[in-house]
């Protein structure tokens, strides 16, 4: 009895999928190994699963680029050109610029240094004072700065203290104004006089009411 037919459509279920993926996976790549020693044929394969893993196979006796020239001179079509190449260049450049710097950096830390001959390391102690120069000057306009915001800070708490004691003596002022029997005469007369002095007259009926 043979198989049923499976409906060509995205699989749901995740681990069904990652198991189907597998196993067609490696069924392709080994087709494509086989066809490449049956028909001495040149074959490239790359594979990205969902995940953006990459999985590729290319003849051993050529190489992706190689692949690609044939397909342009035959297709017309062009999927690597100069540009690409020299966009490829110049990643190599920084990649390996990337890793002399890394040596350097090593170097700074004291690391790596045994093979180094006597004019490297003198270099390499020339940077390390210059930059320690450097980390000493950036320290000194940090203590300065921090010496004018103190003072800032120390003149400001003065000049608050002089307003609060000058608030305190004009209190004090006037509570000993508060305190003097003639002030307090003068109130007694004022308090004494205010009756008289805001005193309602009695509103007299209008006649022509009556009329």
């Amino acid at each position: 009895m043979g198989r049923g037919k499976i409906e060509i459509k995205r699989i749901e279920n995740l681990s069904n999928r990652q198991v189907t993926y597998s196993k067609r996976r490696n069924g392709i790549m080994k087709k494509a190994k086989e066809i490449t020693v049956l028909c001495d044929a040149k074959v490239s394969l790359i594979i990205f699963a969902s995940s953006g893993k990459m999985h590729e196979y290319c003849s051993p006796s050529t190489t992706l680029v190689e692949i690609l020239d044939m397909y342009h001179k035959h297709s017309g079509k062009r999927l690597w050109d100069a540009k690409h190449e020299n966009l490829s260049n110049e990643i190599d450049r920084i990649k390996k610029e990337n890793d002399n710097m890394q040596i350097e950096l090593r170097h700074l830390k004291g690391e790596d240094i045994s093979s180094l001959q006597h004019k490297e390391l003198m270099a390499i102690e020339e940077a390390l004072d210059h930059g320690l120069a450097s980390v000493r000057h950036k320290q000194m306009e940090y203590y300065k700065m921090k010496k004018r915001n103190d003072k800032l800070l120390e003149d400001e708490n003065k000049e608050l203290r002089f307003v609060l004691q000058q608030h305190e003596m004009d209190m004090e002022e006037h509570m000993r104004e508060m305190e003097n029997p003639y002030h307090q005469q003068r109130m007694r007369d004022f308090n004494y006089q205010m009756p008289f002095a805001f005193r309602v007259q009695p509103i007299q009926p209008n006649l022509q009411d009556r009329i």
